[in-house]
């Protein structure tokens, strides 16, 4: 089949494991000063298109179905699943929100997920993966996004000093997660606000009332359970909490893949910081909104009065979604891209429940056998449950100016440069069993004869 002669097609799982390292001195790189000061003989050496490819596919690539062996019947909470395309990395309720960027020398992409293909492109893609044809592969999943490298500045706080000298350099390519937390939100208020999970949340910045949900309560006759007393009774920071960890998860699941196939392939990389509210969203061209800081984190009346006589109420940049050409690339359930959040929460559950969604029309491209069988069963979601999440939503859109409240419904946390090792560096300072063979022999397995003899 194409591709099955790579070079690195048999390379040991358990090797990787082993031999995994950060290893971030590459061909062309200068340590200015310190103890490992060092200048490269060599000039900087850009990964291959094909070196990319491997790298994509670890990070992100499309496998085929997800399972969703998971029990139906109501109450039983299997429901909550959401979409039902695997890829290398688990994704909580088969969501797949986290996206991929891949920023080199001379252009940056966005690697499409699962959910923006047609299910006959999706097909085609999965066919392509067990035939090893990555590079094809790769070209079909990519969007060009910008001509050339997007970085952020390297000033503190955009970046962290250690990573300076480093980072962006000539000839790496980066890869930065990108999540988008409000699919995964929604889809989560949707089973906790049920008949069966019955969760209630408060405002802890604004003396813990009821963050929309007070006509829900049982107290006043409704199905959620806000006596504190019974477990079930959670702040909008812990529930926003609990959404970014599941998502960030999968960033962690990314990066531990892309180690994981620097190692088999031999190429230098390791993960870096790349937190930060706005400055990779700015960098990336995505399209931008500001508010006030007193907004941004919530302050009250008095607090805001206090930031404005100050001079302190500084405007913030903050992500919207991401568009190019009149296309819509990246978007968050939520304004502007829907016209409220009541539409927002419907466009999420027409995703399951809609005549092509997962739990209806869509279910025949699963990998169930006899999906209608399955799906006859499922019961939709109830309608306490959407009225419920619909003005839980509406609150925190309404009183915070943006969902979710706490951060942007875009964010970056971690990225992962790769490069081509500069071997003498290595010899130069750390004993021998730093590099495996794996990373001393793969300028001749890899690009024996266009390498300059390095």
């Amino acid at each position: 089949m194409p591709g099955i002669n790579l070079p690195m097609a048999g390379y040991p799982l358990l090797d990787a494991l082993l031999k995994r390292r950060s290893r971030r001195f590459g061909l062309g790189m200068r340590m200015g000063s310190g103890p490992l000061a060092y200048d490269s003989r060599h000039a900087a050496f850009s990964l291959t298109e094909e070196e990319e490819a491997l790298l994509t596919f670890a990070a992100s690539g499309i496998t085929g179905f997800a399972l969703l062996d998971l029990p139906f019947a109501e109450g039983q909470g299997g429901a909550i699943v959401a979409r039902s395309l695997g890829r290398t990395i688990a994704s909580g309720d088969a969501i797949q929100t986290v996206s991929l960027i891949v920023s080199n020398d001379d252009a940056t992409y966005l690697i499409k997920r699962p959910q923006d293909f047609s299910p006959q492109e999706l097909r085609a893609l999965v066919d392509q993966a067990n035939s090893r044809e990555f590079t094809e592969l790769y070209r079909r999943m990519r969007v060009k996004i910008k001509q050339g490298r997007a970085s952020p500045p390297l000033a503190p706080m955009f970046n962290v000093n250690v990573n300076r000298w480093s980072l962006y350099a000539p000839g790496t390519t980066y890869f930065l997660p990108i999540n988008e937390l409000t699919f995964m939100y929604i889809n989560g208020l949707l089973e906790i606000f049920n008949e069966y999970s019955g969760a209630y949340v408060v405002d802890e910045r604004a003396s813990f009332r009821a963050a929309g949900l007070g006509r829900f309560a049982r107290s006043k006759g409704g199905h959620l359970h806000d006596d504190p007393a019974s477990g079930r009774v959670l702040t909008v920071q812990r529930l926003e909490l609990m959404v970014a960890d599941l998502v960030t998860v999968e960033q962690g699941m990314m990066l531990q893949n892309l180690a994981l196939m620097s190692q088999a392939i031999g190429l230098g990389g390791f993960p870096n910081f790349a937190e930060h509210e706005f400055a990779w969203f700015q960098a990336l061209g995505f399209r931008m909104a500001e508010m006030p800081a007193s907004r941004y984190l919530g302050a009250n009346v008095f607090a805001r009065a206090l930031m404005n006589l100050l001079g302190r109420n500084q405007w913030i940049p903050y992500a919207l979604g991401l568009e190019r050409d009149h296309e819509i690339l990246l978007k968050p359930y939520c304004p502007p891209y829907y016209a409220s959040m009541k539409d927002a929460v419907r466009a999420v559950v027409e995703t399951k429940y809609g005549p092509h969604g997962l739990f209806r029309g869509g279910a025949e491209h699963s990998a169930w056998l006899e999906p209608a069988a399955i799906t006859n069963a499922i019961a939709k979601i109830s309608s306490a449950a959407v009225e419920a999440t619909t003005a839980y939503c509406e609150y925190i859109y309404n009183r915070y100016g943006r969902f979710p409240a706490y951060m942007p419904a875009f964010r970056t946390v971690l990225g992962f440069q790769a490069c081509h090792l500069d071997i003498t560096f290595y010899d130069r300072f750390y004993r021998a069993d730093a590099l495996s063979e794996t990373e001393r022999r793969h300028m001749d397995r890899w690009h024996a004869g266009d390498s300059g003899g390095i």
